[in-house]
């Protein structure tokens, strides 16, 4: 009997996944980037979010240009040896893209660059995987946020990420003492969740930067490693597509500087 097609399931997460002709022009524009721009940086990002870096990217896109994405990508359109690197000098930056990190392509002197990137520091709430910046504990008694005593509705929602609660006479109240977490503790999505309700965010957003190529008269350069990776730090975040040509993430690449769709951000 043939299978019947009316009650068909069609997933809507299903994305296409990036070909050899889009990983090509990935691979153009970021060389394009590299004969427009005299300098390159890799930097490292911490706890990113969407909105802040786009506010960053449109101060900043009248003189630079970022790149987030696959750290293959990059690798390879800068090179990975001198044997195959786009310019003199560049395969010795490629050994520093590993990581959460991106490219800032600029014509901007560094220390208007080390401005920007020093000044780009947002707090935020904590994700799950995150590690506690510091103690949380909640005290026996009603319970109360930031806009006062919080709502009877809301009650449900606490004892499901696991605060012994209760609703008396429509006021929220915990039974008893409660650490929700310790510093440096790696964050659940259970705790993370309550640090929300409190509006306790223990998540800072920043850059660093790690190392810059600097173009010379000839067009070849050298490498100036600023700073040390610092790999324990916090968590790199996440991007929705941010309109450049990378989205970390989703890895969506997109032309004419719109959203980019999901794809492959993994090392191949």
């Amino acid at each position: 009997m043939p299978k019947s097609k009316r009650n068909k399931v069609v997933s809507l997460t299903k994305v296409k996944k990036k070909d050899r002709q889009w990983k090509e022009g990935l691979l153009e524009k970021i060389r394009q980037s590299l004969d427009t721009y005299p300098t390159v940086y890799v930097f490292k990002y911490y706890n990113m979010r969407n909105e802040s870096f786009k506010q960053l990217r449109e101060d900043l896109k009248e003189s630079s240009r970022f790149v987030l994405g696959s750290t293959a990508l990059m690798q390879v359109a800068l090179g990975k040896s001198e044997a195959d690197e786009y310019k003199a000098g560049l395969s010795g930056l490629s050994e520093h893209v590993k990581g959460t990190v991106g490219l800032f392509f600029t014509k901007l002197p560094h220390e208007q660059v080390k401005e920007h990137f020093e000044a780009y520091v947002h707090e935020d709430y904590a994700r799950a995987g995150a590690k506690a910046a510091h103690d949380f504990s909640l005290t026996e008694g009603p319970l109360s946020g930031p806009m006062g005593p919080l709502p009877h509705t809301l009650e449900p929602q606490l004892r499901k990420f696991g605060l012994p609660t209760k609703l008396n006479k429509g006021v929220v109240e915990l039974i008893k003492d409660h650490t929700v977490c310790r510093e440096g503790q790696k964050l659940d999505a259970n705790q993370a969740g309550i640090l929300r309700v409190f509006d306790i965010k223990m998540a800072e957003c920043k850059l660093k930067l790690l190392a810059v190529w600097r173009s010379g008269e000839d067009g070849n350069g050298e490498v100036e490693q600023l700073s040390e990776d610092e790999e324990e730090y916090g968590a790199g975040g996440e991007f929705d597509a941010i309109g450049d040509d990378l989205a970390m993430g989703s890895g969506g690449f997109s032309d004419d500087g719109k959203d980019g769709d999901d794809g492959d951000d993994g090392d191949g």
